[in-house]
């Protein structure tokens, strides 16, 4: 992949998760692609590929759980929750094949 194409891909996904915030009314929220994708690649390694998405939900719930019921920013919980989840697929023991 050319770093041309590696621009397009994250102008895409930019655009993409814009999309999905404004449609879900999440008006200013600004996702952190790489933090997100980072997760779902750890999840992913740690269990089955099925637990990135898996993973990448239910970070996003508890962060979205953290912020309304806390005084924190959205950021600030979805990062929170990312960190505990990344944390969790480092000490997880890889599957047997």
């Amino acid at each position: 992949m050319t770093e041309n194409d590696r621009e397009h891909e994250n102008e895409l996904l930019e655009e993409w998760a814009a999309d999905v915030a404004e449609a879900l009314q999440l008006k200013g929220f600004e996702v952190d692609i790489n933090a997100v994708l980072g997760l779902a690649g750890r999840a992913a390694h740690a269990a089955l590929r099925p637990a990135a998405p898996l993973t990448t939900f239910i970070a996003g719930y508890a962060a979205g759980l953290q912020a309304a019921g806390a005084s924190v920013t959205p950021q600030v919980a979805m990062s929170e929750a990312i960190a505990t989840a990344t944390h969790l697929c480092r000490e997880h023991p890889l599957p047997a094949d």
